[in-house]
């Protein structure tokens, strides 16, 4: 049973009409009332697009027939207990409630979004930081009308519908046509003259407004964390203020990587230190020096990777609990002829017994070099060049015969 018949009844269709009923009385009232042919029909002609724009769609008109207009207001109960707006999609399919999209009485302005570079010693250590930003904020002399008292008119352009329609041709029982934005109000559906604008404002409703946001970065937030200021965003008549988002942006460190919790580093130690205990100092991002060491006897061999417990990032809201530094151990060998000939038997003493080789009488003594891929690409290339170069001298002065 249908609560309420006013639509229909500004169609002039029964509450059993079919899509194709309801959508060919709507072109046929648009036709007779639309503003461009029947000025003083401007608000007969918004009845009947509301009308059309509740019946046309099957979760609007069946939310009317069983609530009315009441029930389009408030929309249907989401589970906070908000009644969320038939026009939000996401408030039918999602349970509504959302801040981005909101009922007709509650919408909300776009969100802005603002990525603020930190340092890893930010995001260590924690740190506040001031954001300038440029807003719109409502016209504190006309209060966001944009006129003086009473200067604000409906448009004669579109009468207040914000939309014009443009007829496109005519066929027996159809009409084609165009709609779209007023280019007079710009869909404002009114219309202020150049006399009456406001001085401040100039008409536009708004004013430019410097904003200082105080930015509260916690230890151990990790790169990308957002964070949400609330109705800080552009002011505009109509419309709750949008939010503002700030997102950080982690800068690249010279020494550290951020790996969740943990911090990484590559550390490269000399000879000595990987045979005989490792003695480095580090500089943490809170300022300290820390000496890394490692047990005498215990080889650190290229490419061991060891870790130090609790000297990682601070853990987002728990900052007393720490990841742990993980070091990449590179290892520097000496350059050649860093000790004298007569002395490597000495050192050689030191180190364990090798092996040595089984060889039979041939064989024969070589005596390694140094090899550069990159030279040795080069000069390959250029034999090769050479190589093709005396073939074709070859193929144009062939062998002559000779005669006796």
């Amino acid at each position: 049973m249908v609560k309420e018949t006013a639509y229909y009844d500004i169609l002039g269709v029964p509450p059993a009409a079919s899509s194709e009923e309801i959508k060919r009385a709507f072109r046929r009232l648009a036709l007779k009332y639309h503003p461009d042919k029947n000025p003083n029909a401007g608000e007969k002609f918004k009845q009947i697009s509301k009308a059309y724009e509740v019946l046309s769609d099957s979760r609007k008109r069946d939310l009317y027939n069983r609530g009315g207009e009441s029930a389009l207001r408030d929309g249907p109960c989401d589970r906070s207990g908000h009644h969320a707006s038939p026009m939000d999609i996401f408030s039918v399919f999602f349970g509504g409630g959302g801040s981005i999209n909101r009922s007709r009485g509650d919408r909300s302005g776009k969100t802005v979004t603002h990525y603020l570079p930190v340092s890893l010693e930010d995001l260590y250590n924690g740190a506040t930081r001031k954001l300038s930003l440029q807003k719109n904020v409502i016209c504190p002399k006309c209060k966001g009308s944009g006129a003086r008292h009473g200067g604000v008119v409906q448009c004669p352009k579109c009468h207040g519908s914000g939309m014009e329609t443009h007829i496109l041709g005519h066929m027996p029982g159809m009409m084609h046509s165009l709609q779209t934005t007023c280019s007079e109000c710009h869909g404002q559906g009114e219309y202020i003259r150049t006399r009456d604008r406001c001085r401040i404002c100039s008409g536009r409703k708004v004013i430019k407004e410097k904003k200082i946001l105080t930015v509260h970065i916690d230890k151990g937030m990790k790169n990308r964390h957002k964070m949400i200021f609330h109705r800080e965003g552009d002011q505009s008549p109509g419309l709750h203020p949008g939010d503002v988002v700030i997102v950080l942006e982690q800068k690249e460190h010279p020494v550290f990587q951020r790996r969740g919790n943990d911090l990484v580093m590559t550390m490269e130690i000399g000879l000595a230190d990987a045979l005989c205990a490792c003695r480095q100092k580090v500089q943490t991002l809170d300022d300290r020096t820390i000496l890394v060491t490692s047990q005498p006897g215990k080889v650190i061999r290229p490419g061991d990777i060891k870790c130090i417990p609790k000297e990682g990032m601070p853990v987002y809201r728990d900052p007393f609990e720490k990841g742990n530094l993980i070091i990449h151990f590179q290892v520097k060998f000496p350059d050649p002829g860093w000790l004298p000939v007569e002395n490597l038997k000495q050192l050689q003493e030191l180190f364990p017994s090798r092996p040595q080789p089984n060889l039979p009488e041939d064989t024969e003594e070589v005596t390694l070099s140094n090899y550069d891929p990159r030279e040795e690409h080069k000069r390959q290339t250029r034999k090769e060049a050479y190589e093709e170069d005396q073939d074709r001298n070859s193929y144009h002065h062939p062998m002559q015969c000779q005669t006796s």
